[in-house]
């Protein structure tokens, strides 16, 4: 996907264009595969990358240690893959650790509910298995719980990230039975975050320190019937964005972000006008929301047919690096910003200055935003978050 995006190629030009519309902040993912392209042996040359045209746009970033892939010849189901990945962690920290300044924001395993459903149950994804959703989850769970204790230890002022999708699914109200199933169904969407506290299976080493900033991934496609068609906004039906983020918030106050938002086409700007209404709202219930992460920010191939996908804010480069510009959302984002500068009461008019309203932009984690996975210490304070 960074290949076909050809954003390494044009990585500066990249973060120049996400600061000109008043972007502080991206998220990027580690290339384990490239980096650890033999057992043992790092090279850090595509994350070197990135921290230097961050420090040089002064760009904020968030990295995924694990976003959905790993080295060949590493088989996920075993205790050698998790020790591989404590060993890379460790590697990352010392870099991170040597490279960067500031508080450090890290995801140690992206959407482990996603994956888990996704390359554990019906084979979309690596490692491409079905029957094995459960076994997938503990194992990321644990992966993610040993990679936390070494970020921890390693960047003491490290903030923990956790993104996973959130989703809501409606029964039959004639059948009992399926308006049941559907509401065990939703709950399923807390397993990771409950695993990774130790609320849910303690043996795995789970802790609340563990649960520290959590992102929410919200899509068009993240609500429907228990076994039926998605439900749309207009759908009496449809549970408003808001009171999923409430419901997050009070299972596990934390401070949020919204860590994947976007859609298809010309439905782009509206849905960013939605997300935006629904996160005031939530912030006047009370809910600490510290940013929106539109995904993907660049056009990309379709993952299963390589159909060119419009849903990002830019287009594919061109043999000169150019990328157009999807106007319409970027007008959205720009009225957006206004409303924030009264909403919330400070300027906008510039990018020096902290400001915790601003859009996320994933960089190297560019993917089809399609239906999500059916799926004691607590650091309340938020240094840093987000820019």
């Amino acid at each position: 996907m960074v290949a076909a995006t050809r954003h390494d190629t044009y990585l500066d030009e990249d973060y120049r264009r996400v600061t000109s519309v008043g972007i502080q902040t991206v998220r990027e993912g580690l290339r384990w595969h490239l980096i650890e392209n033999k057992p043992g042996s790092y090279n850090f040359e595509s994350a070197l990358d990135v921290i230097r045209a961050a420090r040089k746009h002064r760009v904020e970033v968030i990295w995924d240690i694990l976003h959905f892939g790993w080295p060949d010849g590493l088989d996920i189901f075993t205790k050698q893959w998790v020790d591989a990945f404590c060993e890379f962690t460790h590697a990352f920290a010392r870099l991170i650790a040597s490279e960067s300044d500031g508080v450090p924001f890290i995801v140690p395993v992206n959407e482990i509910s996603f994956l888990s459903w996704g390359g554990g149950d019906v084979a979309c994804l690596n490692p491409f298995e079905t029957g094995r959703g459960a076994e997938l989850k503990r194992q990321l769970v644990k992966g993610s719980i040993e990679a936390s204790r070494i970020l921890l230890a390693e960047l003491p002022d490290v903030r923990l990230v956790s993104p996973e999708p959130v989703i809501h699914i409606v029964g039959d109200p004639t059948r009992p039975d399926d308006v049941r199933h559907a509401e065990e169904y939703r709950g399923s969407m807390f397993e990771a975050w409950d695993m990774l506290t130790g609320r849910a299976h303690p043996d795995l080493g789970g802790e609340e320190r563990y649960l520290d900033v959590v992102g929410i991934n919200y899509y068009p496609r993240n609500q429907w019937w228990n076994f039926g068609q998605t439900i749309h906004r207009e759908d009496p039906a449809y549970r408003p964005f808001r009171e999923i983020l409430m419901e997050v918030y009070s299972r596990y106050q934390r401070p949020m972000f919204i860590s994947e938002t976007g859609t298809e086409d010309d439905d782009r700007p509206g849905w960013f006008a939605y997300i935006k209404t629904e996160l005031r709202a939530a912030a006047d219930l009370g809910v600490p929301l510290h940013g929106v992460c539109l995904y993907p920010i660049l056009n990309h191939p379709g993952w299963e047919d390589e159909r060119h996908c419009f849903n990002g804010l830019w287009d594919y480069a061109d043999p000169a690096g150019a990328r157009e510009i999807y106007k319409p959302l970027a007008d959205e984002l720009a009225r957006q910003r206004e409303i924030e500068r009264t909403f919330y009461g400070y300027p906008t008019a510039s990018c020096e200055s902290p400001r915790p309203d601003l859009p996320v932009a994933p960089s190297l984690e560019l993917r089809l935003p399609a239906t999500t996975t059916p799926d004691e210490q607590i650091r309340k304070e938020s240094p840093g978050l987000l820019r």
